[in-house]
């Protein structure tokens, strides 16, 4: 791995602003001098779906809800076995370089377009900003428009890890799904079938 490191929320975001290369995964300390870690994932939320690692203290579960709601794609908390890190990034960066062998693919749904390969989604003309994890679902969705998914299948196929029953994760990341295609389309189009699980609202 190329590591390039931050030692202020500050710094990171000059770095992540001026710098030339693309990252591929950020992990993120929440309790940080300068900008703290919740301000650092807002703002790279407003321009990039990087995967962000969030690595925290605070292990309440409102601090981990609320990070994910902002739009942060994963949490380990300390203290961790750095086993756990390398695995966890490994995971997410896979998944990554899973979506780059895809050739172009665009999916169409009413007057949403997804795109596979650049990892973009259009309401008519207007981008939608999603994190890695809710492209994924999303993309899953529309693959498969009839089909059920259940919250273990959705953990497994999306984060790439085996399903504890951490229902806060999945559903949190249905409703920001959820709440940013609604914004533009006007209407839910992801359907709760209850005690099952989640699917696309088809007619």
């Amino acid at each position: 791995y190329n590591i390039t490191n931050a030692f202020s929320g500050t710094e990171a975001m000059l770095i992540f602003a001026n710098s030339g290369e693309k990252f591929d995964l950020i992990l993120l300390d929440l309790m940080l001098p300068g900008k703290n870690g919740e301000e650092v994932i807002e703002e790279i939320r407003k321009t990039s779906s990087v995967p962000i690692i969030v690595l925290t203290a605070k292990g309440d579960t409102q601090t981990l809800v609320s990070v994910l709601e902002i739009g942060a794609d994963d949490y380990i908390s300390k203290p961790f076995d750095v086993r756990e890190v390398k695995a966890r990034a490994k995971s997410h960066l896979r998944k990554k370089m899973d979506n780059h062998t895809f050739q172009e693919e665009v999916i169409k749904f009413e007057n949403l377009t997804l795109n596979i390969s650049s990892r973009t989604a259009l309401v008519d003309d207007n981008p939608i900003t999603l994190t890695q994890k809710e492209f994924d679902m999303l993309s899953l969705f529309l693959h498969e428009p009839k089909r059920v998914f259940t919250k273990e299948i959705l953990y497994t196929k999306v984060w790439g890890d085996m399903y504890y029953g951490d229902d806060n994760t999945i559903n949190v990341h249905i409703s920001r799904l959820r709440s940013k295609i609604k914004e533009y389309m006007q209407k839910d189009i992801i359907d709760t079938v209850w005690g099952v699980g989640f699917r696309l609202k088809v007619k």
